[in-house]
């Protein structure tokens, strides 16, 4: 029973890290309507930053992932500015293909710079610290801080969104663009800031990857799969249900690797479907059809 307990208790602490991976990719969509292709690559960029940022810079994990944040914001604003902007409105066929092609661009820009090898990044204690729950049940620090990380970028993001200007201000952007252009907001600027916010996520999402497992510069697709799964699991446009998304798919992983290792990716996939064919809209849906 206890190890069951820690297995159902590991997979909802590793449905905070696919969590991360997908609230980004929700609030790119959630906003402007723009499916990211690239969105894993992106992840797996900041990474690369974050890895950048310890070894050249040797700086210490915390103020690397400040540095990752600022670059990755930056670059995302920049991003959606210089390029992204000519797809928004264009139906989804357009930033499909513009994403595509970037991310095909960020996988050998990676290779090229950085090489196939698998690299970490080293978090010192943070790796193998634990914290006991009681009786035989323990959580790693590191799990336990991603989650926490997921929820406070969760709340942080529902504040932001329904209690402040910014937050009315895309809010009214994704409901009628053309509307809030009419009543004076710059739709462009909302539009770049989003972009910039979800990227500051994503940055997030890369350093905690870089600490907890490996990468590599064509991982990204993977991590664009399970951030996808989550945001449609949980349901377009619902931050909560992007949460509940990540710990279905976090379970039901560390389920399949309890029964046979061999199951464990394939779980997910498969609890995945079960969800689409139950609830094809997702759990909480919040987006209308457009």
């Amino acid at each position: 029973m206890t190890d069951w307990l820690n297995t159902l208790l590991q997979g909802v602490l590793l449905g905070g890290l696919y969590t991360l991976f997908a609230t980004g990719l929700s609030l790119a969509f959630g906003v402007m309507r723009l499916v990211n292709i690239a969105h894993g690559d992106l992840i797996v960029l900041a990474a690369y930053v974050a890895l950048v940022a310890v070894e050249t810079l040797h700086l210490p994990v915390l103020a690397a992932a400040a540095v990752v944040i600022l670059v990755m914001a930056a670059g995302g604003y920049v991003l959606q500015r210089g390029l992204l902007t000519h797809t928004v409105g264009r139906g989804i066929l357009s930033p499909l293909l513009v994403t595509f092609g970037l991310s095909i661009i960020l996988q050998n820009l990676m290779l090229e710079i950085f090489s196939a090898d698998s690299r970490g990044l080293q978090a010192g204690a943070l790796e193998t610290a634990s914290v006991s729950l009681g009786g035989d049940i323990t959580v790693g620090a590191l799990p336990l801080m991603i989650m926490g990380t997921a929820i406070a970028v969760i709340v942080l993001l529902q504040l932001l969104f329904t209690r402040t200007t910014l937050g009315r201000a895309f809010r009214a952007t994704s409901d009628d663009g053309e509307t809030a252009q009419l009543m004076g907001i710059d739709t462009k600027q909302v539009y770049a800031l989003a972009m910039a916010l979800a990227m500051a996520v994503v940055a997030v999402a890369g350093v905690y990857t870089a600490i907890r497992t490996s990468f590599d510069p064509l991982g990204g697709p993977n991590r664009l799969l399970f951030a996808f799964e989550a945001v449609i699991i949980g349901g377009l446009g619902s931050l909560w249900g992007t949460l509940a998304g990540g710990i279905i798919l976090g379970v039901s992983q560390a389920i399949g690797f309890r029964l046979d290792p061999g199951w464990g990716t394939l779980s997910s996939h498969l609890a995945f479907l079960a969800v689409l064919v139950v609830r094809p809209n997702g759990l909480f849906p919040r987006t209308r059809d457009r």
